[in-house]
């Protein structure tokens, strides 16, 4: 039997027998979830879609709009997190405070968007939001459970949070360099596809195409079954023990900027429960670009074959 076959029935299993109610705050709430939930504990819903496009169009009644692009790097490096000051700026505007709930709301069109929501709860943990989750299968999701979408736009009064970012769940480069140079006992592990991996492929902003040295890949789509609703925390455990992930002393999760990563992040750390799992944000752009050592870097007339005529 594959994983992905143990995942599916997991995760229906799942969704049938959600509880009206979460038994504790995230690090994922249904639609049910999140609507009973909000009668108790008045979470702060933010919602990373694109304004114009969809928030605007509707949206949870109550949600915030906080573009994902706000939480994003330069278009040369969009892996790259915001200074503290740019944060601080962004999560008071957005009425973020350190001890009040957060929901962070994305569209559930695919398994890649939920990197996008995945991203931003790594950013808001590590910026000192104590109570975080996703709402799993995003705004999709809860249309398809029959709940209301609002087209009123809400403006939260300003919070005096001031971001003081940990990086407990961050690599840097120096980092990275340190687990490559100690040969043993980190896991680095690519989100992307194989064809990214094998240096068949790279994305427009990377220096040259391929991977870290030593590293292994595992797709971050591995965490879902079917569709755009990811696996509980008792599957990914399973997933997470039967490919020997938490044997790792450490593991660093990277792919080009840092959205895939987010994914394997968010399953290895908040929903398989391993420790000391860490996520390189400026990934493999950021790496390329600063001239550090690639694995699996074709050769420039190989590299020049595949810009040209694909890696078929």
């Amino acid at each position: 039997m594959s994983y992905r076959t143990v995942l599916a029935g997991t995760a229906t299993l799942a969704l049938l027998a959600a509880p009206a109610v979460a038994q504790e705050f995230g690090p994922l709430l249904t639609p049910a979830e999140l609507a009973e939930v909000r009668t108790s504990v008045d979470p702060l819903v933010i919602d990373i879609r694109a304004f114009d496009e969809a928030y605007a169009q509707g949206h949870i009644p109550g949600a915030v709009s906080a573009p994902y692009a706000l939480f994003r790097g330069p278009s040369e490096n969009p892996g790259m997190p915001p200074s503290e000051e740019a944060l601080t700026a962004v999560l008071q505007d957005l009425g973020v405070e350190t001890d009040r709930p957060v929901v962070v709301v994305h569209q559930g069109s695919d398994v890649t968007d939920f990197g996008a929501a995945a991203r931003v709860y790594w950013t808001l943990k590590s910026s000192g939001v104590e109570d975080l989750a996703i709402l799993n299968g995003g705004v999709t999701a809860w249309q398809d459970a029959g709940l209301e979408l609002s087209t009123e736009i809400v403006d939260a009064p300003d919070s005096d949070i001031v971001v003081s970012f940990s990086t407990e769940w961050m690599a840097s480069a120096e980092d990275v360099q340190a687990a490559i140079d100690a040969g043993e006992g980190s896991l680095l592990l690519d989100a992307r596809p194989e064809s990214f991996w094998n240096g068949e492929q790279a994305h427009p902003a990377a220096a040259r195409p391929g991977t870290l040295p030593q590293s292994q890949y595992f797709v971050h789509d591995s965490w879902f079954s079917s569709g755009p609703v990811i696996v509980d925390a008792a599957a990914a455990r399973a997933l997470a023990e039967e490919q020997d992930f938490t044997g790792a002393e450490q593991i660093i999760s990277f792919c080009n900027t840092g959205h895939w990563a987010a994914t394997n992040w968010f399953a290895l750390s908040e929903l398989a429960g391993i420790d000391d799992v860490k996520l390189y944000p400026e990934s493999m752009v950021g790496w390329s670009n600063a001239g550090y050592e690639m694995a699996n870097a074709p050769g420039m007339l190989e590299n020049l074959r595949n810009q040209v005529f694909g890696n078929n």
